[in-house]
Protein backbone atom coordinates (compact mmCIF):
# COMPACT_ATOMS: atom_id res chain seq x y z
CA UNK A 1 0.00 0.00 0.00
CA UNK A 2 1.23 3.77 -0.17
CA UNK A 3 1.37 5.43 2.73
CA UNK A 4 0.24 9.40 2.99
CA UNK A 5 3.17 11.22 4.85
CA UNK A 6 0.46 13.58 5.93
CA UNK A 7 -1.43 10.80 7.54
CA UNK A 8 1.77 9.66 9.01
CA UNK A 9 2.72 12.70 10.86
CA UNK A 10 -0.85 13.17 12.27
CA UNK A 11 -0.27 9.59 13.84
CA UNK A 12 3.01 10.67 15.24
CA UNK A 13 2.65 14.09 16.13
CA UNK A 14 -0.65 12.97 17.89
CA UNK A 15 1.06 9.90 19.52
CA UNK A 16 4.11 11.96 21.12
CA UNK A 17 1.52 14.68 22.54
CA UNK A 18 -1.35 11.67 23.81
CA UNK A 19 -3.98 15.09 23.03
CA UNK A 20 -5.08 15.53 19.67
CA UNK A 21 -5.96 19.39 20.52
CA UNK A 22 -2.05 20.12 20.76
CA UNK A 23 -1.04 17.85 18.20
CA UNK A 24 -3.10 19.79 16.04
CA UNK A 25 -1.72 22.71 17.11
CA UNK A 26 1.49 21.71 16.68
CA UNK A 27 0.56 20.53 12.79
CA UNK A 28 -1.26 24.19 12.17
CA UNK A 29 -4.41 22.27 11.24
CA UNK A 30 -7.48 21.48 13.32
CA UNK A 31 -8.54 19.24 15.86
CA UNK A 32 -11.66 17.83 13.09
CA UNK A 33 -8.54 17.22 10.15
CA UNK A 34 -5.98 15.53 12.60
CA UNK A 35 -8.51 13.12 13.32
CA UNK A 36 -9.92 12.80 10.26
CA UNK A 37 -6.22 12.23 9.04
CA UNK A 38 -5.62 9.79 12.02
CA UNK A 39 -8.74 7.69 10.91
CA UNK A 40 -7.99 7.40 7.12
CA UNK A 41 -4.75 6.03 8.17
CA UNK A 42 -6.15 3.29 10.62
CA UNK A 43 -8.80 2.90 7.95
CA UNK A 44 -5.54 1.73 5.06
CA UNK A 45 -4.12 0.07 7.45
CA UNK A 46 -7.00 -2.12 8.97
CA UNK A 47 -6.15 -1.67 12.44
CA UNK A 48 -6.63 1.06 15.29
CA UNK A 49 -3.52 2.83 16.41
CA UNK A 50 -4.61 4.99 18.98
CA UNK A 51 -7.59 4.94 21.02
CA UNK A 52 -9.55 7.69 22.70
CA UNK A 53 -11.45 7.89 25.45
CA UNK A 54 -13.17 10.36 28.21
CA UNK A 55 -10.04 9.88 30.08
CA UNK A 56 -7.42 10.97 26.38
CA UNK A 57 -5.29 9.29 23.98
CA UNK A 58 -3.30 6.49 24.16
CA UNK A 59 -1.47 3.80 22.07
CA UNK A 60 -3.15 0.42 20.90
CA UNK A 61 -0.39 -2.27 20.58
CA UNK A 62 -0.26 -2.00 16.77
CA UNK A 63 0.16 1.66 17.41
CA UNK A 64 3.12 1.28 19.43
CA UNK A 65 4.67 -1.07 16.62
CA UNK A 66 3.99 1.27 13.96
CA UNK A 67 5.18 4.40 15.75
CA UNK A 68 8.95 3.71 15.06
CA UNK A 69 8.87 2.80 11.40
CA UNK A 70 6.16 5.83 10.69
CA UNK A 71 9.05 8.14 12.44
CA UNK A 72 11.79 6.99 10.09
CA UNK A 73 9.03 7.36 7.39
CA UNK A 74 9.10 10.81 7.75
CA UNK A 75 12.43 11.09 8.68
CA UNK A 76 13.19 9.88 5.25
CA UNK A 77 10.45 11.62 3.32
CA UNK A 78 11.97 14.76 4.64
CA UNK A 79 16.01 13.75 3.36
CA UNK A 80 14.04 12.97 0.22
CA UNK A 81 12.70 16.85 -0.46
CA UNK A 82 15.80 18.45 0.93
CA UNK A 83 17.95 16.38 -1.57
CA UNK A 84 15.50 18.09 -4.12
CA UNK A 85 15.02 21.67 -2.90
CA UNK A 86 16.98 24.05 -5.29
CA UNK A 87 17.91 26.48 -3.18
CA UNK A 88 18.30 25.52 0.91
CA UNK A 89 15.71 27.58 2.68
CA UNK A 90 17.00 29.85 5.69
CA UNK A 91 18.62 27.79 8.79
CA UNK A 92 16.28 27.58 11.56
CA UNK A 93 17.88 28.49 15.40
CA UNK A 94 15.69 28.29 17.88
CA UNK A 95 16.60 30.49 20.92
CA UNK A 96 16.23 30.49 24.63
CA UNK A 97 17.37 32.74 27.32
CA UNK A 98 16.06 35.76 26.41
CA UNK A 99 16.81 38.33 29.39
CA UNK A 100 19.94 37.30 28.54
CA UNK A 101 19.92 38.53 25.03
CA UNK A 102 21.40 36.16 23.09
CA UNK A 103 20.55 37.11 19.82
CA UNK A 104 24.22 39.70 20.44
CA UNK A 105 26.18 36.74 20.20
CA UNK A 106 24.26 34.66 17.62
CA UNK A 107 24.17 38.11 15.12
CA UNK A 108 27.77 38.77 15.40
CA UNK A 109 28.84 35.12 14.49
CA UNK A 110 26.15 35.18 11.15
CA UNK A 111 27.42 38.43 10.27
CA UNK A 112 30.76 36.90 9.90
CA UNK A 113 29.56 34.17 7.30
CA UNK A 114 28.45 36.27 4.19
CA UNK A 115 25.48 34.53 2.86
CA UNK A 116 24.66 32.60 5.48
CA UNK A 117 20.95 32.94 6.18
CA UNK A 118 19.30 32.01 9.44
CA UNK A 119 15.63 32.36 10.64
CA UNK A 120 16.15 32.77 14.49
CA UNK A 121 13.12 31.92 16.70
CA UNK A 122 12.11 32.69 20.20
CA UNK A 123 12.32 29.31 22.18
CA UNK A 124 10.97 28.69 25.71
CA UNK A 125 13.52 26.55 27.49
CA UNK A 126 16.33 24.42 26.71
CA UNK A 127 14.06 20.87 27.20
CA UNK A 128 11.69 22.82 24.69
CA UNK A 129 14.38 23.70 22.45
CA UNK A 130 16.07 20.21 22.14
CA UNK A 131 13.05 18.42 21.45
CA UNK A 132 12.14 20.94 18.24
CA UNK A 133 15.61 19.68 17.26
CA UNK A 134 15.17 16.16 18.33
CA UNK A 135 11.73 16.20 16.42
CA UNK A 136 13.38 18.16 13.21
CA UNK A 137 11.53 21.39 13.87
CA UNK A 138 14.69 23.51 14.10
CA UNK A 139 18.03 22.70 12.54
CA UNK A 140 19.59 24.03 15.78
CA UNK A 141 19.42 25.33 18.88
CA UNK A 142 21.54 28.59 20.69
CA UNK A 143 21.72 29.09 24.45
CA UNK A 144 22.92 27.58 27.96
CA UNK A 145 22.96 24.09 27.50
CA UNK A 146 23.65 22.41 30.91
CA UNK A 147 22.54 19.09 31.64
CA UNK A 148 20.23 17.01 29.05
CA UNK A 149 17.88 14.46 29.72
CA UNK A 150 18.92 11.26 28.94
CA UNK A 151 15.99 10.60 26.06
CA UNK A 152 17.86 13.73 24.05
CA UNK A 153 20.92 11.67 23.29
CA UNK A 154 20.79 12.32 19.93
CA UNK A 155 22.12 15.61 20.45
CA UNK A 156 25.05 17.56 20.66
CA UNK A 157 26.27 20.48 21.42
CA UNK A 158 29.31 22.97 21.52
CA UNK A 159 30.46 25.59 24.03
CA UNK A 160 30.74 28.92 21.43
CA UNK A 161 31.67 31.67 23.96
CA UNK A 162 32.05 32.32 27.59
CA UNK A 163 30.66 36.09 28.62
CA UNK A 164 31.58 37.58 32.29
CA UNK A 165 28.73 38.46 34.51
CA UNK A 166 28.16 41.52 36.22
CA UNK A 167 26.25 42.19 39.35
CA UNK A 168 22.91 43.88 38.93
CA UNK A 169 22.41 45.90 41.98
CA UNK A 170 19.51 48.59 43.23
CA UNK A 171 21.55 52.41 43.68
CA UNK A 172 20.92 52.02 47.54
CA UNK A 173 21.77 48.55 47.74
CA UNK A 174 25.07 48.85 50.36
CA UNK A 175 27.44 47.46 47.69
CA UNK A 176 26.40 49.26 44.88
CA UNK A 177 28.79 52.25 45.08
CA UNK A 178 31.91 49.55 44.39
CA UNK A 179 33.94 49.75 41.43
CA UNK A 180 33.83 45.72 41.04
CA UNK A 181 32.78 43.00 43.69
CA UNK A 182 34.53 39.28 45.08
CA UNK A 183 30.84 37.17 43.91
CA UNK A 184 31.58 36.25 47.66
CA UNK A 185 30.64 39.42 48.97
CA UNK A 186 26.87 39.29 47.87
CA UNK A 187 26.35 36.35 50.24
CA UNK A 188 24.05 38.60 52.60
CA UNK A 189 22.39 39.35 49.77
CA UNK A 190 19.03 38.47 48.42
CA UNK A 191 19.69 36.47 44.93
CA UNK A 192 16.23 37.73 42.59
CA UNK A 193 15.99 35.66 39.78
CA UNK A 194 14.36 36.76 36.39
CA UNK A 195 12.17 33.29 36.33
CA UNK A 196 10.73 30.83 38.43
CA UNK A 197 13.94 29.78 41.16
CA UNK A 198 13.98 25.97 39.40
CA UNK A 199 14.10 27.04 35.93
CA UNK A 200 17.56 28.89 35.91
CA UNK A 201 20.58 26.31 36.23
CA UNK A 202 23.32 29.10 36.18
CA UNK A 203 22.11 31.27 39.09
CA UNK A 204 21.52 27.97 41.15
CA UNK A 205 25.01 26.95 40.64
CA UNK A 206 26.54 30.41 41.33
CA UNK A 207 24.47 30.32 44.83
CA UNK A 208 25.91 26.99 45.88
CA UNK A 209 29.32 28.07 44.98
CA UNK A 210 29.20 31.23 46.68
CA UNK A 211 27.51 30.89 50.06
CA UNK A 212 23.75 32.66 48.85
CA UNK A 213 21.20 31.19 50.91
CA UNK A 214 18.77 33.65 50.54
CA UNK A 215 17.00 33.43 46.85
CA UNK A 216 13.43 34.26 45.61
CA UNK A 217 12.37 33.53 42.51
CA UNK A 218 9.86 35.90 40.24
CA UNK A 219 7.30 36.08 37.14
CA UNK A 220 9.36 36.61 33.98
CA UNK A 221 7.48 39.73 32.39
CA UNK A 222 10.48 40.91 30.47
CA UNK A 223 13.78 42.77 31.39
CA UNK A 224 11.89 45.78 32.33
CA UNK A 225 9.73 44.41 34.58
CA UNK A 226 12.99 42.68 36.25
CA UNK A 227 15.28 45.44 35.96
CA UNK A 228 12.49 47.58 38.29
CA UNK A 229 11.99 44.62 40.46
CA UNK A 230 15.93 45.35 41.37
CA UNK A 231 15.97 48.62 41.13
CA UNK A 232 13.40 49.12 43.96
CA UNK A 233 14.71 46.41 46.16
CA UNK A 234 18.07 47.28 47.50
CA UNK A 235 18.01 44.00 49.64
CA UNK A 236 18.90 41.90 46.13
CA UNK A 237 20.97 41.28 43.58
CA UNK A 238 21.29 39.78 40.23
CA UNK A 239 23.39 38.64 37.54
CA UNK A 240 23.32 40.01 33.95
CA UNK A 241 26.15 39.11 31.22
CA UNK A 242 28.24 41.94 31.09
CA UNK A 243 27.76 43.11 27.67
CA UNK A 244 23.71 42.78 27.52
CA UNK A 245 21.98 45.57 27.53
CA UNK A 246 19.93 47.09 30.35
CA UNK A 247 16.94 49.39 29.84
CA UNK A 248 17.73 52.90 30.44
CA UNK A 249 16.89 53.32 33.79
CA UNK A 250 17.84 55.57 36.58
CA UNK A 251 18.24 54.09 40.17
CA UNK A 252 20.16 50.39 39.14
CA UNK A 253 23.92 49.72 38.76
CA UNK A 254 26.02 46.80 37.20
CA UNK A 255 29.39 46.15 38.71
CA UNK A 256 31.57 43.86 37.29
CA UNK A 257 32.74 40.66 39.81
CA UNK A 258 35.94 39.38 39.87
CA UNK A 259 38.35 36.53 41.98
CA UNK A 260 36.66 34.67 40.41
CA UNK A 261 34.98 36.44 37.40
CA UNK A 262 32.14 34.24 36.74
CA UNK A 263 31.35 33.06 33.24
CA UNK A 264 28.06 32.14 31.51
CA UNK A 265 28.55 29.54 28.89
CA UNK A 266 26.40 30.17 25.27
CA UNK A 267 26.01 26.76 23.30
CA UNK A 268 25.06 25.58 20.07
CA UNK A 269 23.00 22.87 19.97
CA UNK A 270 22.35 20.37 16.87
CA UNK A 271 21.20 16.63 15.83
CA UNK A 272 24.09 14.59 16.05
CA UNK A 273 22.45 11.51 14.47
CA UNK A 274 24.10 10.53 11.54
CA UNK A 275 21.52 8.65 9.97
CA UNK A 276 20.04 12.25 9.73
CA UNK A 277 21.33 14.69 6.99
CA UNK A 278 22.04 18.35 9.03
CA UNK A 279 20.82 21.63 7.10
CA UNK A 280 23.70 22.49 4.53
CA UNK A 281 24.66 25.29 6.12
CA UNK A 282 25.17 24.18 9.82
CA UNK A 283 29.21 23.14 8.88
CA UNK A 284 29.23 26.98 8.11
CA UNK A 285 27.59 28.42 11.16
CA UNK A 286 29.71 26.13 13.11
CA UNK A 287 32.74 27.45 11.34
CA UNK A 288 31.51 31.20 11.93
CA UNK A 289 31.00 30.96 15.79
CA UNK A 290 34.67 29.29 15.50
CA UNK A 291 36.09 32.01 13.80
CA UNK A 292 34.28 34.50 15.79
CA UNK A 293 35.08 32.91 19.13
CA UNK A 294 39.05 33.12 17.84
CA UNK A 295 38.74 36.94 17.11
CA UNK A 296 37.07 38.36 20.31
CA UNK A 297 38.35 35.52 22.41
CA UNK A 298 35.37 34.57 23.27
CA UNK A 299 36.39 31.12 24.85
CA UNK A 300 39.32 32.31 26.89
CA UNK A 301 38.93 30.52 30.55
CA UNK A 302 41.82 31.02 33.61
CA UNK A 303 40.62 28.67 36.41
CA UNK A 304 42.97 30.89 38.73
CA UNK A 305 40.75 33.89 37.70
CA UNK A 306 37.60 32.78 36.32
CA UNK A 307 34.90 30.61 37.67
CA UNK A 308 32.32 28.18 35.23
CA UNK A 309 29.87 25.46 36.61
CA UNK A 310 31.12 22.18 36.26
CA UNK A 311 29.04 20.84 33.47
CA UNK A 312 30.47 24.21 31.56
CA UNK A 313 33.59 22.84 32.42
CA UNK A 314 32.86 19.29 30.67
CA UNK A 315 31.58 21.46 27.55
CA UNK A 316 34.55 23.32 27.56
CA UNK A 317 36.82 20.63 27.23
CA UNK A 318 35.24 17.20 26.37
Amino acid sequence: MDLDLAQVRAFAVAAEELHFGRAAGRLGISQQALSKRVARLEGALGVRLLERDARGVGLTGAGRRFLEPARRVLAQGERAVAAVECAARPLRIDVWGHLYAPMRTLAQAVDAAPGLQVEPVPGRDLPSVAAAVLRGESDAGFGRVHQLPSEDAGLTHRLVRLEPVDALLSAEHPLAGRDTLRPDELWGSVLRYPAAVDRLDFLTRFATRFGITQRVGSTNLGLEHFVEQVRTDPTCFSLVPADSPLPDRPGVRTVPLADPTPLYAWSLLWRGDPAVDPHPRLDDLLGAFTAEAARSRWLEYDPARDWLPDADQAALHP
